[in-house]
């Protein structure tokens, strides 16, 4: 299994898959809403999409299904869960700072408004 060395190569799914994974273990239709309350306007993951990209980035090492679980009451077995491992931690570190850069490049052009809001 190799791991993502090059933030480039996350595609936008898989960026917003690691930060939904940012403040804990989610299961599939958790990241789906995560993702989904955090973008106004943007990035929508359908089935297809999430789960090609969580085998992705199972794959390159960058989530993982952690063996802990939630407690019986607030679990359904049928649930997969995921969690970030250090080297998703990293890459989706870098990713963001790659998009901060971009981002005031952009307003360094006056591209953005330095009070422009995402």
């Amino acid at each position: 299994m190799a791991a993502i060395t090059d933030p480039l190569k996350l595609t936008p799914a898989m960026f917003h898959i690691l930060l939904a994974l940012s403040d804990g273990a989610r299961h599939g239709l958790g990241i789906l809403r995560e993702v989904d309350e955090s973008m106004s306007d943007g990035v929508r993951l359908g089935p297809g999409k999430l789960y090609w990209s969580i085998n992705k980035l199972v794959e390159l090492g960058l989530i993982r299904e952690p063996d802990e679980r939630p407690p019986p009451q607030h679990d359904d077995p049928r649930r997969r869960y995921y969690a970030l491992t250090a080297a998703g931690h990293r890459a989706l570190t870098r990713e963001a700072a790659r998009l901060e850069r971009v981002v005031e490049h952009a307003r360094a052009k006056g591209i953005l408004d330095q009070r422009a809001s995402l």
